[in-house]
Parts: structure tokens; sequence; C-alpha cells
């Protein structure tokens, strides 16, 4: 029978770029017969050279160009990728295997449950989180991308071992859909970026929450922007000085797809709405944002439209504009792709990890990672 978790490493071709700009292209997760998707669910985490990304996998099943292609009737589990190498080869973990599930009891959202593994009900937490613990992995998840009932998790040991689930309150909202993004301010104190759900519960509108107690208790610090008409959600934020952060989220308002923008300058209490990053991404895909070591931003996104791309843009005015694209690479097969997470490495190279198919590696989405040398200012 063939193994579920294999060891995957394989290089792709590099793209005629010029040297500096040329992205080498890695799989982190194919398999013949699966689907793995979704790194901006889940979350990714450096120490150095070491790298640890999650997403989900499932059965790969055609069900048209609507929807997403994993098997509405088959398992679907949360996975670990670890890298040790900044990125060029990966081995692939199951926590749930080691009695830590990273899920909400009903938390997958297109496959079944899980029926080898236990979920564990939450508890309270007990002892504040150490945010500045060196080898701190945290992560907060849903169990409904609209309005669902959120949890974290956290670990001190680079994601071998977890502690949690922890419940996350809805801070009297229909409820709370948090994908990890996170921004540490000292050992105890944290602003966390989540959804909320509109008053209609549906999607969904960003929510700064602070803690200042290693996470014992959060408080619902303040909404960026008003109520949308479709929405704005899954933000993605950078720290720009103790007081100033740049929020950017995948929005959505009557047929427009883009990325919007959000500057505080009072540590998260008060926003104000920027200029869009990113005024067209075709059918939608939420931002990874990076902040680099010589202080410009990075912008991450997928451009699901022809051609299908994973596209990147640089600022160097802490967001207020943005260059045109950087093409990472264009090459897709379909618009189911994208949602990507970014991490530098210590050597100042991007590692941009997404799912996505091409036209040479069969029908199954896979995880890609991209590394990439952003140009000089």
């Amino acid at each position: 029978m063939r193994s579920l978790l294999p060891i995957l490493f394989s290089a792709l071709a590099v793209f005629p770029l010029s040297a500096q700009e040329n992205p080498a292209h890695v799989k982190v997760y194919h398999e013949q017969g699966k689907f793995g998707g979704w790194p901006a669910n889940w979350g990714v985490w450096i120490w150095e050279n070491e790298i640890l990304v999650g997403f989900a996998q499932g059965d790969y099943e055609d069900l048209g160009e609507e929807r997403h292609h994993l098997a509405r009737n088959k398992t679907e589990r949360h996975l670990l990728a670890r890298s040790k190498n900044g990125g060029i080869s990966w081995t692939v973990e199951d926590p749930g295997k080691k009695g830590s599930l990273l899920l909400p009891n009903n938390g997958v959202f297109h496959g079944q449950l899980r029926t080898d593994v236990t979920p564990e009900e939450p508890i309270q937490l007990q002892d504040p989180i150490d945010f500045l613990h060196p080898d701190l992995a945290f992560t907060v998840r849903t169990d409904n991308i609209h309005a669902g009932q959120s949890r974290f998790w956290y670990s001190y040991d680079r994601g071998q071992t977890w502690r949690g689930p922890h419940l996350l309150p809805n801070f009297g909202t229909p409820g709370i859909a948090a994908r990890t993004d996170y921004q540490v301010y000292n050992s105890r104190e944290a602003l966390l970026f989540v959804t909320a759900a509109k008053e209609d519960g549906r999607e969904g509108r960003p929510v700064a929450l602070h803690t200042d107690d290693g996470g014992l208790t959060w408080r619902l610090l303040s909404f960026l922007g008003d109520e949308p008409e479709g929405f704005a959600i899954m933000p993605a934020s950078v720290k720009l000085s103790d007081q100033e952060l740049y929020v950017a989220v995948r929005r959505r308002e009557a047929d427009r797809r883009f990325i919007g923008a959000y500057r505080s300058l009072d540590k998260g209490k008060t926003w104000q709405q920027e200029a869009d990053p990113v005024e067209d991404c075709g059918i939608g895909n939420p931002p990874a944002l990076v902040r680099l070591q010589d202080g410009r931003l990075c912008l991450i996104y997928g451009y699901r439209a022809e051609p299908y791309s994973i596209m990147a843009r640089l600022s160097n005015d802490g967001g207020k504009s943005w260059s045109s694209d950087y093409v990472i690479r264009s090459d897709g097969a379909s618009r189911d792709m994208g949602y990507p997470r970014v991490v530098q490495r210590p050597d100042g190279k991007l590692v941009i990890l997404y799912y996505f198919n091409d036209h040479n590696s069969g029908p199954e989405r896979y995880i890609g990672a991209s590394i990439w040398e952003p140009p000089l200012p």
C-alpha cells in the first residue's frame, strides 16, 4: 500500500528571468490521486532555515470548474510540511498521529472527518503562552469559514508537538473564522488578526484581537473598516513600528475581486483604509505579506484568471504605493490555485508557498514552493 505521507523534494524547471529575479520551483507535496490545498488557511513559521507550513490533504476528484477538486465523500486531513534547508527539500508530517489534530471537532471544509483519530475537546489555557519563545509556533483555526467557532494551539518545539485546543471567544459576533496571522510585542502581548462574520452571519470583516497575558484572555480591540457589502477576509499583517501596522485583506464587492488594505498608527486601536495594493486578482485570492530585511514590503497573491499565476508586488514606502507585478510563475492549468504564504530566509531569499497544478504534473493539486530573490531597491 502506497504511503500517504511521502517525502517529496523534486525541483521543477526554472523560469528564464534574470539571475537575481529567477525563482526556483519545488514541489512540497504532490501525490497521485490526492489533493493538497490552501496553505493560507493554516500557517507558516520559520526558524533560521527551518520552515513549517500547514495544508489540507484529501482525495482528488474532478468536480468541475466551479468547485475545488477535493472529494467530498472522502477523508480530509490537516498535514504539515517541514524543510530544514530553506525550502529546497521537504518532509510531510501528520500531527494527528502525534495526538495533536489541530482542527476543531467538525473542522473540515470540504471532505469528511477523520475516523482514525479523535479530536480533543477544548480546554482552558492555564499557563500564559511565551510569545518570545525561540521555538514557538502558534496557530488559530476555525470550524466554519463563514461564522465559525475558532480554537488556538501552540508549540514550543517547532511544531513537533502542540498544546491545545483552547477556545477563542466570538466576542458577540455571529462567529470568528480564524486563520493564523499574529504580531508579537513581548512575551505576553500579541495582536491576532482574524475574520468575524458580518451581522447577517455571512463572510466577513477583519478584526484585531489583543492579549497582554499570554493568551489567557483576549479582547476585541477593533474592526478594520466598516462592514462591507461584499466581504473583507483573510487578513495578512506586518508590523512597521511599535505603533504602525499595515494589513492586506482579500476583498469582494459585486463583480470585483481585489486586495484591499488598512493602516493603523496607534497599535491597532483605529484604522484607515489605504489604496488597494491589487485591483484585480481574477476570481479572488488572499494576500500573503512579509516585511523584508531591508524594510520593504512584499505582497504575494494568486491570480485566478488566465494566465493562472503566482504574483509578487513590492513597496518601499510601507504600503503607500506598490510596484507592478513580478511574475513568480504563470504556468497554472486551473483557477483552483493560490492561497499563498511567504517567509524570508536569513540569506534574503523568499520562500513562497501555495497550492497549484500545472500542465506537466497531472490533474492533482500540489503544494508548491518558489524560492525567489527580490530585486534590489
